[in-house]
């Protein structure tokens, strides 16, 4: 990729569990489950070639499959922020900046080309860690400084797969970084309708028609978006829409917590997501167009589910939302850990 290496990386642990990840948008292509009968369950969507990730067909519909967003994740109102504007300035001064507008006026996890298509340099590499970095150019995509971002992946024998962030800048910029995993339990297969998921929240964030979040909440409580307690995907819902909404967590600090559970009684794997993050974004891939994915399986709407943590999208717009502001001396960071529970399944 311009000049550029692309690797793919295999982590393993004692238990024969594989995560294949690389280096070009930080992407996970595999988590490979080994199970107690002894087949692998990989639970994430993906290819089976680094190479189908840069096919022109793919790209046209492209929905981030498994890729790092950045340097902004979600969506950006009119792709458009200060920086120091006073509140009560209703001019709103400060340093305004115009960053690229690539989902009609807003812009989407970083602009044209965002993390998700740099090719990271590999700075550490062994069986059960893997460490990535970039350098966004002041001025790419519109946002100002020169941002170094590290990206951490480790595999523990508990079946744990951690991600870390850390990121500096010299220069106050927009921050608010995620990891875009798809995934389906049943070894990529069929639909996630019937996965149960749980989600540790008691309010979404309100949207607005381009789904751009405005700063107002609504309580899940006798809405389709109650998922404080697990519950089929497809219960009660709108199967034409889906989900894609940005769930709050209760009383959440910067500690590292568990956020939100998905789990298939029909593999018997329930995945935990714990992270230091504020929010999830909560997606049933009904975007995804037809592609065929690994070991030929075709993949369409519904055919897996990502569970974004990140700060409020949007919130470098909305004063109370948390911060997503860094500047020069502070250190970003953020800690995610996917946890695989393996329960057996009745015959």
């Amino acid at each position: 990729m311009n000049g550029e290496d692309i690797y793919l990386f295999t982590l393993s642990n004692a238990n024969g569990t594989e995560v294949c990840i690389t280096n070009y948008g930080g992407i996970i292509t595999s988590f490979k489950i080994k199970m107690t009968h002894g087949a692998f369950n990989d639970i994430v969507l993906g290819f089976d070639r680094v190479e189908d990730y840069l096919a022109k067909k793919y790209l046209n519909q492209y929905p981030y499959l498994g890729a790092v967003c950045g340097r902004y994740a979600n969506r950006i109102k009119n792709g458009l922020f200060s920086i120091d504007a006073r509140p009560d300035d209703p001019v709103g001064r400060g340093t305004k900046y115009q960053v690229t507008q690539n989902m009609g006026n807003d812009q989407l996890h970083g602009g044209y080309e965002g993390f998700d298509k740099k090719t990271w340099q590999v700075i550490n590499d062994s069986d059960t860690l893997l460490e990535f970095k970039y350098i966004s150019k002041d001025g790419e995509e519109g946002f100002p400084g020169n941002l170094e971002t590290t990206i951490r992946f480790s595999l523990s024998d508990d079946d744990e797969l951690t991600y870390e962030f850390l990121a500096v800048t010299d220069k106050a910029t927009a921050v608010n970084l995620t990891h875009h995993g798809y995934f389906n339990l049943n070894n990529g297969k069929g639909t996630i309708e019937d996965h149960e998921v749980k989600i540790y929240a008691s309010n979404i964030l309100a949207q607005d028609e381009g789904l751009v979040c405005n700063g107002e909440f609504i309580e899940v409580e006798n809405t389709i978006y109650d998922f404080r307690d697990f519950k089929k995907i497809n219960y009660n819902w709108n199967s034409a829409n889906g989900y894609d909404q940005c769930f709050e967590i209760d009383n959440k600090d910067n500690e590292l917590s568990l956020m939100a559970e998905a789990r298939s009684l029909e593999s018997g794997i329930t995945l935990q997501i714990f992270s230091t993050e504020p929010a999830v974004q909560f997606y049933t891939s009904q975007g995804l167009g037809k592609i065929v994915g690994k070991k030929g399986t075709e993949y369409g709407p519904f055919s897996g589910l990502c569970l974004e943590t990140q700060t409020h999208p949007n919130a470098i717009n909305i004063p109370h939302f948390p911060n997503t502001v860094l500047r020069p001396g502070e250190i970003y960071e953020q800690k995610n850990v996917y946890k695989i529970i393996q329960t057996a399944v009745s015959k």
